[in-house]
């Protein structure tokens, strides 16, 4: 393990020469895309003559998919980024994939999430999402515990080093994502002694799924250089009941204006009664990473049931007390595990409040089920 920690450290040390040399006019923009297995990020970078002054001057390009067989696709930029890794004039872009007519792969929610959003814009729709995640080291072992393992204690915004690890990954990767341009909204220390949670938001419309998608490219970047693993996995470690959400939050112009409770209020009732549509969504596998996560321990609510109330957490779907006592702001969905997609998870939740899908037998062009 020695050696490859070596191998490993020896490029940090020198890169900082080569990040420092002159690129004339030139410009390298890095495009990240979702893969096939829907919540794992891959990129590639080229170079242009010019630094884009907007997404309409970056290019397509191609790349390979591995679905079933190796088949071209194409990468279609839609929203750039500053690059926190090589800096100004550097870009990083985020692309929808589509195959060679243009119809989009099974990893690109984003483009059926776009008419949705298109659908609902009168309602100004905003979105906030609390990304946990968890630190492993290259052993496979949460990063910093000792080899007997630390004994289960809640250190939530806990401050101290016999209580959490891996600070300055957490406030590396805020500073990056500022760099960036991401709408990161703040960060904290979660309940494992490794785990860490940040906020995204408020975005409206689309722009949320492409920021958290482009916050946790820049966390998986960042963890490179400290050589470990952040995890988006639903339940991290298989012996403990601890859990990592990407709890929600949601509302519209008229839910944050005076009297805007009401509308919560029906929103979450149409909620209640698709709750098993938005769990087949809120996780890539179907409802099956949920199934592990959502035991009704630890601020979790039941997989089974839908449930509601004000300033509790171990419910589907929480109203803030704060939202209550002023009568208008947003709500909590904290259903949606750490590895969903952003995309599915707003369109889900402005299908069902916003459009009118209540039931069960909905048309399938409601279904938040996504294809």
């Amino acid at each position: 393990m020695s050696v490859i920690s070596e191998s490993l450290s020896l490029h940090k040390m020198v890169k900082k020469h080569y990040l420092s040399l002159a690129s004339g006019a030139q410009c390298q923009v890095t495009y990240v895309w979702i893969d096939e297995a829907k919540e794992n990020l891959l990129c590639k970078t080229r170079t242009l003559n010019n630094e884009p002054a907007g997404i309409r001057d970056i290019p397509e390009w191609g790349a390979v998919w591995n679905d079933g067989g190796s088949i071209e696709v194409k990468l279609v930029p839609v929203r750039m980024f500053r690059d926190p890794f090589t800096l100004d004039p550097n870009k990083l872009v985020l692309c929808e994939v589509f195959d060679s007519k243009h119809v989009p792969k099974g990893s690109n929610q984003r483009s059926q999430c776009v008419k949705v959003m298109e659908e609902v814009k009168q309602f100004q729709p905003w979105f906030g999402m609390e990304q946990e995640y968890t630190l492993f080291g290259l052993d496979e072992k949460p990063f910093g515990w000792p080899p007997q393992g630390v004994p289960f204690r809640r250190v939530s915004c806990a401050v101290g080093i016999n209580k959490v690890y891996g600070r300055d990954i957490s406030i590396c990767h805020y500073r990056a994502c500022l760099y960036a341009g991401v709408k990161i909204g703040g960060t904290n220390a979660e309940a494992l002694a490794s785990q860490w949670e940040f906020q995204v938001g408020p975005c409206e419309g689309i722009e949320m799924g492409d920021h958290l998608w482009m916050a946790r490219y820049i966390l998986h970047r960042v963890c490179e250089d400290f050589w470990v693993v952040a995890s988006l996995d639903a339940k991290p470690i298989k012996d403990r009941i601890n859990t990592s959400g990407c709890h929600t939050n949601f509302s519209t112009k008229e839910m944050r204006s005076e009297g805007g409770l009401q509308y919560m209020e029906e929103a979450i009732r149409r909620l209640s009664k698709r709750h098993s549509q938005h769990l087949r969504v809120y996780d890539p596998h179907g409802g099956a990473d949920n199934m592990r996560r959502l035991t009704s321990n630890r601020s979790t609510s039941s997989f089974h049931d839908f449930s509601t109330d004000t300033a509790r957490r171990n419910v589907s779907v929480r109203i803030p007390d704060h939202v209550s006592r002023e009568g208008c702001g947003y709500f909590e969905d904290r259903r949606p595990a750490a590895n969903c997609d952003p995309y599915n998870v707003t369109r889900a939740l402005v299908e069902t409040c916003l459009l009118g899908a209540t039931g069960e037998d909905d048309d399938e062009e409601r279904e938040t089920t996504a294809s």
